[in-house]
């Protein structure tokens, strides 16, 4: 995303530069935030204490590195972090009974010249790939109801069905979708439970 001049800008201290990057990355960053954390000025916070850290590191860029990469990392074992302080429990799992190897998996960092797929972007992507594999109804129901936002009556009305109809639809696919996800990623419990929320 950022060539190496805009990095070399960086790594001199050019602020227009870093205001550049912050305008063009910080919605990302906070959307990205959101996948683990519900509280908003926690999510604020974490990106803003993240770009901040990026500043007072900026003399140790590497211009051969994507600066992305680096960010979203960045911003990810903050979160970790601020889940694992908090004690959050989500049911009978905690980010505690995680092991050593499943946090590494959490952690890993993908600096190199490769362009691959964040784990964001894996993650949003198995997510539409599990809607899609739904049943057409019930597909119809979730995106209707939990993806645009609907009215679980005014799309009962429109499908013919019970509102009872409907909850169970939602139900059945946030279970079918949730069972998909955590064979893909089985350490990211915390995570899936909130896209499903």
């Amino acid at each position: 995303m950022f060539d190496v001049k805009t990095k070399s800008e960086l790594k001199k201290g050019n602020p227009a530069v870093f205001r550049e990057v912050f305008r063009l990355l910080y919605p990302r960053l906070k959307g990205y935030c959101k996948l683990f954390i519900s509280d908003e000025s926690e999510v604020e916070d974490i990106v803003q204490e993240s770009f901040l850290t990026f500043w007072e590191k900026h003399k140790s860029i590497n211009t051969g590195k994507r600066i992305e990469s680096l960010l979203f990392v960045m911003v990810r074992n903050r979160c970790l972090n601020y889940l694992k302080s908090s004690r959050l429990d989500w049911g009978r799992i905690s980010l505690d009974n995680l092991d050593v190897q499943e946090l590494q998996y959490l952690y890993q960092l993908d600096l190199n010249e490769k362009e691959e797929k964040s784990l964001e972007e894996m993650l949003v992507l198995s997510f539409r790939e599990a809607i899609n594999n739904l049943p057409d109804k019930m597909k119809t129901v979730f995106v209707q109801c939990k993806l645009e936002g609907r009215k679980q009556k005014e799309v009962a009305e429109e499908l013919g069905i019970s509102q009872k109809m409907i909850e169970k639809q939602i139900a059945k696919a946030k279970s079918q979708i949730r069972e998909q996800l955590m064979k893909q990623y089985p350490t990211l419990v915390v995570v899936v439970g909130m896209l499903l929320e």
